[in-house]
């Protein structure tokens, strides 16, 4: 017998102001906004999915949607149900707001530092996601942030340029893009040694990820994670604990609900503890597949059903400033590297050609290039010093200080 078919509908509506800078001068303004709609219809532990860009009914959605179910593309699972909303928005710019701003910053760079030359774009991005079905579920999600890269070339450089940085705020203040600057730019003519101990300085997302990478339930299954056997086991610093966090202000555009529609309790799933891999993430597909725990998130796919993924990690940070973490050291922040990628045990190896020697108050002056080599675990181990309470003018984020070693 033929069960009832169930519809839902996802929806996302993205809004981008932008400025685009080329030797310091504005030279273009644009405004892009997109609609997106993926209609599925459930029925008999499938699913039949329809994506469109642009307006359209739901009924016309629905209908090619149902049309699809021939493909038989299974999803034997029960939709999910609740109502929520969240809305991170706190100054959303005019676009009049965000021009005035970013001729200002430009000013302040080219006023203050008229030895280099600059590229910037400034971005005002304001989205809305919403997820809802037959059996009453309603998520919502809006956010607002604005985006700043910058870079910059000295006029005696023969480099195509010699460094950048970037960060997002959701309300713009121009004082910390001043401060940025200032910290970047103020000392980058001054050479000095490359210190003894090596302390890299960065935003960890990439780090994060690649340790998630390895708690991936299906990659632990199959045997091919780095993590494969180790769960329960102390393989890392007793510092480092890492969490999918769908609550983290830091992040940008992240729903609260996965591409299962499913919400965490607290949003937040504990990965590793206290250096101790607790347990692989799972979608509702691949915990059926291979017999393990679902535990989520599922990456949302407007195109297909979910699939393991769609992580927003975050590692715990320390009750000490980035300044009492390094305790009179110095830290490196590279501004151009080319890694080696990571090897099937863990090891990398990086050519960091420019970067700034930082105390925890100002940058000190510009390094030479040299070579780094790292190990994941140790990144995470023995060489983990920690992220910082604070988010120090660096980033403008969170930061993480680990020790690497000269080749």
């Amino acid at each position: 017998m033929s069960t009832e078919m169930v519809r839902a509908k996802d929806v996302s509506i993205r809004k981008t102001s932008s400025l685009d800078f080329k030797e310091s001068k504005l030279v273009s303004f644009s405004k892009e906004s997109s609609l997106e709609s993926s209609f599925r219809v459930y029925q008999d532990g499938k699913v039949g999915i329809y994506y469109h860009i642009g307006p359209m009914d739901d009924e016309e959605g629905y209908a090619k949607a149902a049309a699809n179910l021939v493909r038989e593309r299974p999803y034997p699972f029960t939709l999910e149900t609740g109502k929520r909303a969240r809305d991170k928005r706190e100054k959303v710019m005019t676009d009049e707001e965000l021009r005035a701003t970013a001729v200002s910053c430009m000013k302040y760079l080219t006023d203050n530092y008229p030895k280099f030359r600059f590229e910037m774009k400034i971005h005002g991005t304001e989205q809305d996601r919403r997820t809802i079905n037959d059996l009453g579920m309603d998520y919502r999600h809006q956010d607002y942030s604005v985006d700043v890269g910058l870079i910059f070339k000295h006029a005696d450089s023969k480099n195509i340029n010699d460094g950048y940085f970037q960060f997002s705020l959701r309300t713009f203040d121009e004082t910390i893009f001043r401060r940025m600057a200032d910290l970047y730019l103020a000392n980058y003519e001054k050479e000095v040694e490359i210190p003894e101990e090596l302390i890299i300085d960065t935003q960890y997302y990439g780090l994060a990820g690649r340790v998630g990478n390895y708690l991936n339930g299906e990659e632990l299954a199959r045997g091919t994670s780095l993590l494969t056997g180790k769960i329960g086991e102390k393989v890392f610093s007793e510092d480092f604990t890492l969490e999918h966090d769908a609550s983290d202000g830091e992040s940008w555009f992240s729903t609260f609900w996965d591409g299962d529609g499913c919400v965490l309790e607290n949003d937040k799933l504990v990965l590793v503890e206290n250096g101790v891999p607790k347990i692989g993430f799972a979608d509702k597909k691949t915990a059926e597949q291979y017999g393990i725990p679902h535990t989520g998130p599922a990456y949302h796919n407007f195109t297909d059903i979910p699939g393991p993924g769609g992580l927003n990690l975050r590692i715990k940070r320390s009750d000490k400033t980035i300044k009492e973490l390094l305790n009179g050291r110095y830290a490196i922040i590279p501004l151009d590297s080319t890694s080696s990628g990571f090897n099937e045990k863990g090891d990398t190896t990086m050519v960091i050609s420019k970067s700034l020697l930082y105390d925890g108050d100002g940058v000190v002056g510009r390094l030479p290039e040299f070579k780094v080599s790292a190990n994941i675990f140790d990144i995470f181990g023995k060489d983990f010093i920690g992220v910082g309470s604070d988010n120090p003018i660096t980033y403008n984020d969170k930061q993480i200080l680990y020790r690497v070693h000269r080749t």
